[in-house]
């Protein structure tokens, strides 16, 4: 029997989802582009939310978040351009679905704004805006129930929202300048200071810095410090702590529990709830999700659920994640060599419930015809080692 290589192409792209209430919110090209959906819980007919005829940037691409539902507010905020000019404005439309407006009174027109950090209980977001008439960039707190904005900080260079307290009364900023060399600081009751890195105003000329690697940044559960993902300790990116009261001193986080093996680099940190942490690998080009445990006192993260490296969820890429509070869920957009995107939330207190979304097939091409690959990584004849993967027919 013979197979036609379009069918390939025909799987469609379940990506950048949320579980919010009873619904499942996502970005799909169903219609032949991207745009934002919605289905019951462990799946439905989608629904689409936006008019036909917008049509919504790569996920990969918009720099921040696509979208985020306020299930309190009944609002959804969404990114949207003008005919593809990146120009991305915030816009809002009802749970339901609806013709976006404005929001915040249009404050951002003459502005191209990314979407940051998101509090769905407070109804906070975190706005990047860049001007457009100088390089200059605008960090702003937004208040979606009252509309009110205030500005965190602006710089050439930018201000990113690693993360913030509860109660939004700490912030955490960051600059990159170039890759591997940022700067972390921590912003509270309208001042920021500096916790690790070196500005670059404060540099001489021609100075050179060594690179830090920091990525990811969270309060710990005391709020008394900050757990980053850096390359100071490792150039496959590792666990490093901040005490607040000591800035300027990065010490390394012990990491137990790993139960995957071969090489590659940890991605990505974010805070579940007090000392519940998810951690990110690639593992020789596979995902690998865990939630740890942080033991401030022994600076250890134990890794104790495996959400995603383990079958069935094994030998794939994760797309993205989210996390909700109020049910505790981690939902998020996988795929194989083998499957197209699925959206798959887990649940329960020992994370051993999985429910799958989304059913997508590859058109005309059985399952097991499909090479699900295997691991084939090798060492060179230099000695360096490559990751790769074996597909055979």
């Amino acid at each position: 029997m013979s197979y036609r290589v379009e069918s390939l192409m025909s799987a469609r792209l379940f990506v950048a989802p949320q579980h919010a209430g009873n619904k499942v919110y996502f970005l799909s090209n169903m219609s032949g582009h991207l745009s934002l959906y919605s289905m019951a819980f462990g799946g439905s007919v989608p629904v689409p939310l936006l008019p036909p005829h917008i049509a919504l940037q790569n996920p990969h691409l918009i720099g921040g978040k696509s979208f985020y539902v306020f299930p309190q507010l009944k609002r959804i905020l969404v990114m949207i351009d003008k005919d593809g000019d990146e120009n991305y404005q915030p816009m809002l439309i009802p749970l339901e679905g609806g013709f976006p407006e404005p929001a915040f009174k249009n404050f951002f027109a003459s502005y191209r704004v990314h979407l940051g950090e998101c509090d769905a209980e407070k109804g906070i977001v975190y706005l990047t805006a860049e001007r457009r008439d100088k390089p200059w960039e605008e960090t702003y707190r937004c208040d979606m129930k009252t509309g009110r904005l205030k500005k965190i900080a602006e710089g050439e260079f930018g201000h990113y929202v690693s993360a913030h307290s509860g109660d939004h009364s700490k912030i955490l900023l960051g600059t990159g300048y170039t890759v591997g060399d940022s700067v972390l600081y921590l912003w509270k009751d309208g001042r920021r200071r500096l916790l690790y890195g070196k500005p670059l105003a404060d540099r001489a000329e021609g100075e050179r810095v060594p690179l830090n690697g920091l990525g990811s940044a969270v309060f710990s559960p005391s709020g008394k410090g900050v757990i980053v993902s850096t390359s100071v300790f490792a150039d496959t990116y590792s666990l490093g702590y901040i005490d607040i009261s000591a800035p300027g001193k990065l010490e390394e986080v012990k990491l137990t529990g790993i139960r995957h093996k071969g090489v590659g680099e940890m991605e990505g940190l974010e805070q579940l709830y007090k000392d519940h942490y998810l951690v990110v690998f690639n593992i020789d080009g596979c995902s690998w999700v865990y939630e740890g445990i942080f033991d401030e006192k022994k600076r250890t993260m134990t890794l104790k659920y495996t959400l995603v490296g383990a079958k069935p969820l094994d030998g794939g890429m994760l797309e993205r994640l989210d996390y909700n509070k109020v049910d505790d869920t981690v939902t998020f957009s996988f795929s194989t060599a083998t499957s197209p995107t699925q959206i798959y939330t887990v649940s329960g207190k020992k994370r051993d419930k999985l429910t799958r979304h989304t059913d997508e097939k590859i058109l005309g091409i059985p399952d097991g015809i499909l090479s699900k690959g295997e691991d084939a990584s090798f060492i060179t004849h230099d000695g360096l080692r490559v990751s790769a993967r074996l597909y055979l027919p």
